[in-house]
């Protein structure tokens, strides 16, 4: 759920919703866990999120080759080959 109302309300600033974005093929099975654990975090923290296989477009084929699950916030790698639940919680609670 985005609070971003009651900022507004109580004279914050809203807050501009991140992006993430994860790299992903077929038959993966920890890009699987990894999409569950950032769709719990969406519910909470309320993001952009955008699933990307890399099998479709051979650049991306060739940068993320076997490491995928990768995921990206805001332009940043914060994962690569695994999603850790406790390091994304960490992440979401950064200003």
């Amino acid at each position: 759920m985005s609070w971003n109302w009651l900022r507004r309300f109580w004279g914050g600033t809203a807050t501009t919703p991140r992006r993430v974005f994860m790299y992903t093929r077929q038959g993966c099975h920890l890009c699987d866990d990894g999409w569950a654990l950032l769709e719990q975090a969406r519910a909470r923290h309320g993001f952009a999120l955008e699933k990307i296989d890399v099998d479709t477009d051979p650049a991306l084929a060739a940068r993320y080759g076997t490491e995928v699950p990768v995921v990206t916030i805001d332009g940043k790698e914060r994962f690569r080959g695994q999603v850790n639940a406790v390091l994304l919680a960490r992440v979401f609670r950064e200003p």
